[in-house]
Formats: C-alpha cells, structure tokens, sequence
C-alpha cells in the first residue's frame, strides 16, 4: 500500500516537479513550473487562483490532454504508477474510469452530434461491463442525482437541446458514472444557480464520505473551497506559492497574493458595507517571467530580495508551505486587523528588512 501522508487513506495521486511548456510563434509559454503535491484517498485539495495562473494546464498535463503544442515533464504517479507520457490506449484505462474529470466548459466536451444517452451508456458498457437497459438506468438515475428535472424524459435528447446549465450538470453526471476514486472538478457550479450548486457539492461530499473518492476542485470561488475542501494551493504565474489546511490559510494566509485573494472577499465577521479590495496590476507573461518573486510586481510587501532571487516553497509549519521571503504576515482571524489594510504602512519596514 501506498504511504500515506495525512491519515486519510492510501496516496492516490503524487505529482512531482511538474512543467508544462507550449510553443508559439511568439516563443516559449511557462504554464506551469516545477509544480509538486499530493492528494490521498477521502481527500479534497482546493486549486485557486487568477486565471492564467496554471490551475486547469496542470490536470489536462496529468489527464494527457494538452493542446498539440504543449509538452509536459517531470512525474505524475497514479496509485504508485507512472503515467505522466503513457500512450492514449494505456490512459484510457484510467481516464474516464477511474479517474475523471469535469471540464469547465460543456460547449465543447460534449458531441453535439450524439444523443446524450449515448455519450454516457457507452461508458458503462465499455468499462463496466453493463448491458445497455443497467447502463441507461445507471445514467437516468446519476442526471437526476444532478438536478435535472424529468431525466428520463432528457434523456434521448442532443446538447443543444439543454440549456448551458443542465449541459454542465451532464457533464457532472458523465464524470461520476464509474464513481471514480480520484474526481477532477474544474469550476464544476460555474453556470448553475445556488441551489444547484448546493446540490452537486453535497453529491460531491456524498462521494468523498460514502467512496472514500479524492477530489480536486479548481476554482475561483472561495466559498466552495471553504465548504467543501480539506486542503487548499493556491496558484500564481504557474507556481504553487501556498499550501496548507484550508483553515489556516483562510485565517492566516502567509503569501500575499493569498491575502490579496482573501481581502477581494466580502467578510461576514464585519459589521456594516466595507469597500472590497483589488489587486493592483496584472499577471506577469508567462513567455517572459521576471527574475525573482513573479508577484513583485503586485506586492505591497516587496522588498529588494524579491526582485533578485525567486523564492523556493519551504515549509513554515506542520502542513504548510509557501513561496515567500517574508516571514510572516498579520493574523486575519475576526477581531484582528485586516491584514490588507496594514499593508501600505508596512511597505517600508518590510523593504528596509523588517517584516
């Protein structure tokens, strides 16, 4: 058995040193770079960030399905196996089946010319082994776990047939149909309305309880990663610079593009309208990233070592790490300062070596 990491159960997924490169005629695009994590069984990690920032390119590089001019390299073991590189026909006794993942956009991941009933019976009859009748029952019963209303009614129709929504509640039950033991979830309730969204995250936890399932859910939405998620890395400029528990990061977030996420936030602990904090500028080109710290130029903590050498993730704490010169930053936990609005009068302790 694999080891274990955090007592959840066996290792199912360990990425090490991950890169991933497209060319253009423009030159070279640094998607991700030098990305390592794991994820255990019964697990859920949150991945959030910009966009741009490498979230999606990681997993379509662990799924093998990255545009014609995009090459991936380092190792993405599954359940101790390498598959980072394996042949299409290898992947495809693992993707879909046991491992699977919810694509962002339901536009382009279903066939439009295929009845939706035949875009997820084909799967069960393939890597199940179902007859037809137990494959249409078992795909009735999974749109109706999603919300659609009248499954059995939908479900002869094509895509376009649905509205955006109930395509991305498809693409939903698709992914959950063999009840894969690894769930890949990229912005999953992006075009569903709150009560749905409350539906497909209780399905979700529903399979991390009942099927001991790890799930990765890539999102923008903090509140989904709060409810939902054990762990939490953020991304910038293809690079983890955090990690931690969910919790600690929420409450004490040690980057401060961390904190500059959490400070966009409305905070419920605060009495009365409060203006919502932006973060300045834009992420660097990713053709062309800077020496150092890639987010100095958005920092209000940036000091002159950031502009020379760019930092390592290190661990700080038990179960957290960033990539980071400053030691620490203010605690954001209701009755502290908001950590945001100390910044500016920070600046110049921190640049004169003070943090």
């Amino acid at each position: 058995m694999a080891a274990t990491t955090n007592g959840t159960g066996a290792r199912v997924l360990e990425v090490t040193d991950l890169d991933t490169r497209f060319s253009t005629p423009d030159g070279e695009v640094h998607a991700v770079n030098s990305v390592s994590f794991g994820i255990d069984e019964g697990e859920s990690v949150g991945v959030v960030g910009e966009s741009g920032s490498g979230k999606t390119q990681i997993f379509l590089s662990i799924m093998g399905l990255l545009a014609k001019n995009g090459g991936a390299s380092g190792s993405v073991r599954y359940r101790g196996q390498e598959i980072l590189g394996l042949p299409a026909r290898e992947l495809n006794k693992i993707r879909g089946v046991t491992m699977s993942m919810i694509f962002q956009d339901p536009m382009t991941s279903l066939n439009p010319f295929l009845r939706i009933s035949k875009q997820m019976t084909e799967v069960l009859v393939e890597h199940k082994g179902m007859t037809e009748d137990q494959a249409r029952a078992r795909g009735i019963e999974l749109l109706d776990r999603v919300g659609i209303p009248g499954a059995k009614a939908r479900f002869d129709l094509y895509p376009h047939e649905f509205s955006g929504g109930m395509r991305q509640r498809v693409m939903i039950a698709m992914a959950l149909l063999c009840e894969p033991d690894l769930l890949i979830a990229d912005e999953p309730t992006t075009a569903l309305d709150v009560t749905i969204q409350a539906q497909i995250l209780e399905l979700m936890a529903d399979l991390k309880r009942d099927f001991r399932t790890a799930i990765i859910m890539i999102t923008h939405d903090l509140g989904v990663v709060a409810g939902l998620c054990d762990r939490v890395m953020v991304m910038y400029a293809g690079r983890v610079v955090e990690k931690g528990a969910v919790r600690d990061i929420y409450y004490r977030p040690q980057h401060p593009y961390s904190l500059g996420l959490l400070s966009s936030m409305p905070r419920l602990d605060q009495a009365g309208a409060t203006q919502l904090n932006t973060i300045p500028g834009q992420p660097p080109n990713l053709q062309a990233l800077p020496e150092g710290c890639a987010y100095q130029d958005r920092c209000p903590f940036v000091f002159d070592a950031c502009r020379i050498d760019e930092p390592g993730l290190h661990r700080i704490e038990a179960g957290r790490e960033k990539a980071c010169h400053l030691e620490a930053l203010p605690d954001r936990r209701a009755g502290a300062p908001d950590a945001s609005s100390e910044a500016a009068s920070s600046q110049t302790a921190v640049q004169e070596g003070q943090p």
